[in-house]
């Protein structure tokens, strides 16, 4: 059955990946309706062959909408989401703004889906490296009982937007030119040849001491899971990397569970690919990973510092699962109850 589509922020980097996802994965479609601040008005995007004018986001944009995909920042999700539900729309919101919501399903296809059935016009889109993580880990919870999460992230620029990937392009190409005056306006320090440990990249700490996009990586993943006794600790890492976000992560099993098992696991898994294969240098890239839709885990190895530990290498890029990808797979999900 098709259905007519919202896109809202359909002119940031998210915006553009949710529309070559949806063609490319011939996702039904009557009408489709770009939206987008007043400045971006009028802008023409190619779908289908077939060129759209973005439209401005007003409070009467989701007349007739029966699927609204959000990716335009929390305070607009927060502001314009009633005004879609009020008009009869489902929204699909890739922002913070209603994730650890009690009423709100915070939803990974893999792992909870049957969270779908209880919105009540609005299902988040977690944060994306929860979302490569927990694809990840659920078959090991499964089994094995997860008891606690130490991650790592290294965590690409474009999980900050186009304008930080346009940033890191011209601060690496004046470096290399022997300029040293770049001035920067996104990230509080270079990061061409760097290592940021601070994610977002403004008003990021808080009192404890960790980073909201930490946080979000402890409760989103506790959600998820439905599980609140999973011990999660993590630290966010912005790399110069364009595309794809990679993960150390190390869980503690409540069973004992070796690593020729998680990989077993993990070879069946849906939307997980298995690279492992350490003697032949080959394990999961962030280059690898870019523009394709899986979540790629490796360098599978028991913690021998714990009685049941494992440790994993995960990449995926964070423009498709960790966001738009896993968007229109809940839209999808949506369209079989419709």
């Amino acid at each position: 059955m098709a259905v007519n589509v919202a896109v809202v922020g359909a002119t940031g980097a998210v915006g553009e990946e949710f529309l070559r996802i949806l063609e490319s994965r011939k996702f039904p479609i009557h009408e489709l309706r770009l939206l987008a601040s007043k400045r971006s008005a009028s802008k023409k995007m190619k779908f289908c062959g077939v060129d759209y004018t973005v439209q401005e986001l007003t409070r009467q944009s989701f007349q007739g909408i029966k699927i609204a995909l959000f990716s335009a920042g929390a305070n607009i999700s927060r502001e314009y989401v009633p005004y879609a539900i009020e008009s009869g729309a489902i929204c699909v919101d890739n922002s913070s703004a209603f994730r650890m919501d009690d009423d709100v399903p915070l939803v990974v296809p893999e792992v909870n889906p049957q969270e779908i059935a209880r919105h009540y016009g609005v299902i988040a889109n977690p944060n994306c490296s929860t979302i490569q993580m927990v694809v990840a880990l659920k078959p090991i919870h499964d089994v094995a009982g997860i008891k606690r999460i130490v991650v790592s992230t290294y965590q690409a620029v474009s999980g900050a937007g186009l304008k930080a990937v346009d940033e890191l392009q011209k601060e690496t190409s004046s470096i290399l030119e022997g300029k040293r005056d770049f001035k920067r306006s996104l990230f509080p320090h270079q990061i061409a040849f760097n290592v940021l440990p601070q994610i977002p990249q403004s008003n990021a700490f808080l009192s404890d001491g960790y980073t909201s996009e930490e946080m979000k990586m402890v409760n989103e993943t506790k959600k998820i899971m439905g599980d609140n006794s999973i011990g999660v600790t993590a630290t966010t890492v912005r790399v110069p990397v364009i595309r794809s976000h990679s993960e150390s992560v190390n869980v503690e099993t409540k069973k004992k569970i070796t690593a020729r098992e998680v990989k077993d696991l993990l070879l069946k898994a849906p939307g997980v690919t298995v690279i492992d294969d350490p003697g032949n240098q080959l394990y999961p890239l962030a280059t690898d990973a870019a523009g394709k839709d899986d979540v790629f885990v490796g360098r599978i190895r028991e913690d021998k510092s714990i009685e049941n530990g494992i440790n994993l290498w995960i990449v995926s890029d964070n423009l498709r699962k960790g966001a738009a990808l896993n968007a229109v797979q809940i839209a999808e999900k949506l369209l079989e109850k419709l």
